[in-house]
């Protein structure tokens, strides 16, 4: 547990899963999920949005009007729209970013599904993608969240994470084993 008086991972949770659970109960969990999804990478991709999330100055009158905007151009559902005004009303605007992720975190395991990473150090084509995609869904015995990367610093190989479980077979770390074993000895 963290010793962090501010807003914690868990408050996150708990956001995310009051919207969850509201979501459910009104039948648009999936419209929410694409529109927070959306919402992510609006803030991800600009930069005057995240800078006016996380700028304190900001009146709550002003972030009402972005996301009055906001909600109208894009036709968030308002469910959505109740909870993101929620969030400024309660001084929570600045962790929207952190509690939507909680949410689709919550979506995606509510669904049964799985988180994994795979990284690879040749571009791999959206087909080779879904083969091992399909492939970790038989070995887990449960829907694969994939995660891809590409990674030109592991030299070669793969490597493949799915929740705690790690499978290295790069270049990079063989080459690492290796030094590691020769400082040893």
């Amino acid at each position: 547990m963290s010793k962090n008086k501010g807003f914690s991972i868990t408050s996150a949770d708990r956001y995310s899963l009051a919207l969850y659970e509201l979501a459910s109960e009104n039948n648009v969990l999936s419209q929410v999920e694409d529109q927070s999804l959306s919402i992510l990478s609006l803030i991800s991709s600009s930069k005057d949005f995240s800078n006016l999330i996380k700028d304190p100055t900001n009146s709550q009158e002003d972030l009402l009007k972005v996301l009055d905007n906001i909600s109208n151009n894009n036709k968030l559902e308002n469910l959505l729209k109740n909870f993101l005004r929620f969030l400024v009303t309660k001084r929570r605007f600045f962790y929207v970013e952190q509690i939507l992720k909680s949410f689709n975190e919550t979506c995606s395991k509510k669904r049964g599904e799985l988180k994994a990473e795979l990284k690879s150090a040749k571009e791999l084509s959206g087909d080779e993608i879904s083969k091992i995609t399909d492939e970790l869904t038989k070995n887990f015995s449960s829907k694969i969240k994939l995660n891809y990367i590409h990674d030109q610093s592991l030299i070669g190989g793969l490597v493949v994470q799915v929740g705690s479980t790690m499978v290295d077979t790069s270049i990079k770390n063989k080459l690492q084993q290796i030094e590691n074993r020769m400082i040893e000895a």
